[in-house]
């Protein structure tokens, strides 16, 4: 199938899923069903419109598909119970469509080029996920952010993506395999690396990111393991 109508079959795609959505303002819950079975089935027609196509074209139609029925799920629920959480959910929804999207189309490529766009679709994802932040939690929730100076609060998966693509953005540590982990403020890096140089690199950017309290290094050299 030539460019021209795999780019009409996402627009329609993406057309469906919007109407779906937006449909589920101020709805009953036969509404509420009614919309969510649609959303089902316009996944189901855009899932059959991508069996047309053939090997990564295929690929990418069906992480498209797939990443707007759950961006409009998230938005269907954001319409039926609006809260800051169901606003939240809606924007982590869209960034995880986003990588799963840029992730297929890193396949066409191989070696270092794929290695990289993988890279570059991780750090896009972690940004978008940091920008989305967090709500605070409901007053009866157990657990609550810590608070910095000046009222400001930061949430242990906020810093974790916060540091992720700080990381990610680091050209020096580009073929690094560094995991992160926070709690309380206190990160947890972990993972493989080439020099000890690039450890102190990775700590060096952590200790840099706001909410951050203390870096703790865990990460292996390679080779070494």
């Amino acid at each position: 199938m030539n460019k021209f109508n795999i780019i009409a079959i996402s627009a329609a795609i993406a057309f469906a899923f919007s109407n779906g959505a937006m449909a589920a303002q101020s709805m009953t819950k036969v509404e509420y069903q009614s919309a969510k079975d649609k959303i089902a089935a316009n996944y189901k027609s855009a899932k059959a419109r991508c069996d047309s196509l053939t090997a990564n074209a295929k690929d990418v139609c069906m992480a498209e598909a797939k990443g707007k029925e759950n961006v409009a799920m998230a938005e269907l629920e954001a319409h039926s119970n609006p809260s800051e959480k169901a606003r939240h959910d809606v924007n982590i929804a869209k960034a995880e469509a986003a990588y799963a999207v840029a992730k297929e189309k890193c396949d066409v490529k191989t070696g270092n080029d794929k290695t990289a766009c993988v890279k570059e679709a991780q750090a896009k994802e972690a940004r978008a996920k940091a920008n989305a932040g967090k709500p605070a939690p409901e007053k009866s929730a157990a657990a609550s952010p810590k608070k910095e100076s000046a009222g400001v609060y930061f949430d242990d998966s906020v810093i974790t993506a916060k540091v992720k693509a700080a990381v990610l953005d680091e050209p020096s540590l580009k073929s690094a395999e560094i995991n992160v982990e926070t709690s309380k403020g206190r990160v947890q890096l972990s993972g493989f690396v080439r020099s000890r140089a690039d450890i102190n690199k990775a700590v060096e950017v952590a200790k840099r990111v706001e909410g951050v309290k203390v870096v703790k290094n865990d990460m292996i050299l390679k080779g070494t393991q």
